[in-house]
C-alpha cells in the first residue's frame, strides 16, 4: 500500500547569531512529529534551513569585519551543527542563498510583475531593523521613554524613504477571509487566528514592500538592479523554491510533496505566514498549506531571552551536562500548547530525577534485574489473568489512540505524559504484585512470570511510542529487553531474552 505524504517545515533561522534554545525548542518540537509520522507509516518529507538575507545581515557582517556571505557560511553552520546535536531528523537543511533559489525568487518576482501584483512606488514609513519589518504611523508605538518603537519587538525604529517595489496584498483580501473561514484548521491555535483576523485582515491589508535600494545584501530584482527582494518574499517562498517549484509549473518533486502539511513556526512571525504567504501562493496560483501552527515561545523566569539582559542558554551547553534526550524531554513536556513555557536550570534537574530516571530508568532496571534474578533473562506470558493485569493491560492497550490523538492535535506534551501515565502505573503494578513476595513461593511461579511479563510489554510499548520524543532512550530501552517487535498494543506471545540493565538515566545530585 502507498505511504501518505507528510510534509512539515520549520520557520528558516536567521542567521545573525548563534541560536539559543527559544530557537532550538522549535526544531525539536517538529522533529517529534515528524517522527511521530514515520511511526505511523507517513512518507515524511521535514524541511528546515537558514534565511540568510537582509539589512541586519549586512550590518552584522560589517561589524565583524567579514563579507555577508563569509559572515553566514559561519552561522548557518553553526545552526546545523546545533540541529544536529539534537539528534533532528529532517530531510532537507536549505539556505536562501542557494544560487538555485535565489533563481526561483528572480523568477516568481517577475511572474508577479508581469501579472500586475507588484508595482513600483516609494516607501515612507517607520522601519525595525531587527525584525526587518515596517510599519505605519498607526501601527507603531510610543514606549515610556516617549520613543517610537516596533510593536512586534519593542525595539526603537526609524523613518525611511526609498523607492520600492510593492506587492498587491489588498487585492486578496476577500480571498483570504473565505479560506481562513472555510478552513478554520488553516491557523492554530484558535487564539492565533483570532488574533490575524481582527488585527490585520479585518482592518483591512495594506500593500506590502517587497524590494529595498538602501543596501545590497539580497537576491538582486533581475530587470531592475537598483533594487534587491524584500527578505519576507525571498524567505517565505523557501517552502516552494527547494521542492522543486518554478513559474513554468514545477516537477514531480513539487506535484508530489506540496502543499505542506504543517508550517511549525513562532507565534511572533505568524502574521508573515499567515497573511503575506498565504496572498503570494495566491498570485502564483499555488494551493495554499493546510496548517500554520504558532506555537509558543520557551522564556527564562525573568522573561524572554535577550543577549543585552545576559539571560541567553544555549543547547549544547545543556546537552554536554544533561545528555540530548534530557533536554529534549524539558522543550517537548515543559510548553503547553498555546502557552509560553518557562525554563530554570532547577526544573530540569527535577525533570530529569523525577520523571526521567525515577518514573522510567527506574522502572526498565527493576524489571531487566527481576527478569534476569528469577527467571535467567528468558521471560514468556503464563498468561495467568486477574482483574489488576487486565486492567494493567487495557492501559497499555488504549495507549497508542491516546498519544494519536494529542499528536493530531499538536498538543505534544500531553502525547508526553499519556505514555508517563502508563509508566506510572506501570511502577504502581509493581508495588501491587509484588514480584519479590511471588518469588519465594514456587506456586507462584508462572504467575510472577506473567507479571515480569506484562511490565516488559508495557515498557516495550511505551519505549517504542517514546521514539519521536525520545529517539536514543527509546533504543538503549529496546536493546536492552532485546526485542524489535513495534506493535503498540499488547501481544500475547512475545518472546523475552533480556540483556543486561544498564541506567538510562541516572538522577542529578547538585553541589
Amino acid at each position: 500500500m502507498e505511504k501518505e505524504k507528510y510534509y512539515i517545515s520549520t520557520a528558516i533561522a536567521y542567521t545573525s547569531g548563534k541560536p539559543h534554545i527559544g530557537n532550538t525548542y522549535e526544531i525539536v518540537l517538529a522533529d517529534a512529529i515528524a517522527r511521530f509520522k514515520r511511526l505511523k507509516g507517513y512518507d515524511v518529507y521535514f524541511q528546515t534551513g537558514t534565511d540568510e538575507h537582509g539589512e541586519k545581515i549586512e550590518l552584522k557582517a560589517k561589524e565583524a569585519g567579514k563579507t555577508p556571505q563569509e559572515f553566514v557560511d559561519e552561522v548557518a553552520t553553526e545552526i546545523k551543527r546545533i540541529w544536529d546535536i539534537m539528534n533532528t531528523s529532517y530531510d532537507r537543511f536549505v539556505r536562501t542563498t542557494d544560487p538555485a533559489h535565489e533563481k526561483v525568487i528572480q523568477h516568481i518576482f517577475k511572474y508577479m510583475y508581469d501579472k500586475g501584483d507588484i508595482y513600483l512606488g516609494k516607501y515612507e514609513g517607520w522601519y525595525c531593523t531587527p525584525d526587518e519589518a515596517f510599519w505605519t504611523d498607526s501601527q507603531v508605538v510610543e514606549n515610556e521613554e516617549g520613543k517610537l518603537v516596533c510593536p512586534e519587538c519593542g525595539r526603537e525604529v526609524e523613518r525611511k524613504s526609498e523607492e520600492a517595489y510593492f506587492f498587491k496584498l489588498s487585492k486578496y483580501q476577500k480571498q483570504l477571509e473565505e479560506h481562513i473561514e472555510k478552513h478554520p484548521e488553516f491557523i492554530q491555535p484558535e487564539s492565533r487566528k483570532n488574533e490575524m483576523m481582527n488585527n490585520f485582515i479585518k482592518p483591512g491589508l495594506q500593500d506590502l514592500c517587497v524590494s529595498r535600494t538602501s543596501f545590497k545584501w539580497g537576491i538582486p530584482v533581475d530587470f531592475d538592479d537598483k533594487h534587491v527582494v524584500y527578505v519576507w518574499l525571498d524567505a517565505l517562498s523557501n517552502y516552494i523554491t527547494n521542492i522543486g517549484y518554478d513559474t513554468d509549473g514545477g516537477n514531480e518533486e513539487f506535484k508530489y510533496k506540496w502543499p505542506c502539511d504543517l508550517h511549525l513556526i513562532g507565534k511572533d512571525i505568524i502574521r508573515f505566514h499567515t497573511i503575506y504567504w498565504p496572498c503570494f501562493l495566491m498570485s502564483l496560483e499555488v494551493p495554499l498549506p493546510k496548517q500554520v501552527f504558532g506555537h509558543p515561545w520557551l522564556i527564562m523566569s525573568d522573561g524572554k531571552m535577550s543577549k543585552s539582559i545576559g539571560n541567553v542558554v544555549y543547547a549544547d551547553d545543556l546537552v554536554e551536562e544533561f545528555g540530548v534526550d534530557a533536554v529534549r524531554y524539558y522543550f517537548l513536556h515543559e510548553i503547553p500548547f498555546a502557552n509560553d513555557g518557562v525554563f530554570t536550570r532547577d526544573l530540569l534537574i527535577e525533570r530529569i530525577n523525577g520523571d526521567l530516571a525515577n518514573v522510567l530508568g527506574n522502572l526498565v532496571q527493576r524489571t531487566i534485574s527481576m527478569g534476569k534474578k528469577y527467571f535467567d533473562g528468558n521471560v514468556t506470558n503464563k498468561k495467568i489473568s486477574n482483574e489488576l493485569s487486565e486492567k494493567f493491560i487495557n492501559s497499555i492497550n488504549t495507549l497508542d489512540e491516546k498519544v494519536t490523538k494529542k499528536m493530531d492535535e499538536l498538543q505534544i506534551s500531553d502525547a508526553i505524559s499519556e505514555i508517563f501515565e502508563v509508566l506510572r502505573a506501570s511502577n504502581k503494578y509493581i508495588d501491587e504484585t509484588t514480584p519479590w513476595i511471588l518469588a519465594k513461593d514456587e506456586n507462584e511461579k508462572d504467575n510472577l512470570e506473567t507479571v515480569l511479563y506484562n511490565l516488559l510489554e508495557s515498557i516495550r510499548v511505551c519505549a517504542s511510542l517514546l521514539e519521536p520524543f525520545l529517539p536514543g532512550t527509546s533504543e538503549e530501552i529496546l536493546k536492552q529487553i532485546n526485542i524489535n517487535n513495534k506493535e503498540f498494543k499488547f501481544v500475547e506471545d512475545n518472546k523475552y531474552e533480556l540483556n543486561d540493565p544498564k541506567p538510562i538515566f541516572l538522577r542529578i545530585q547538585e553541589k
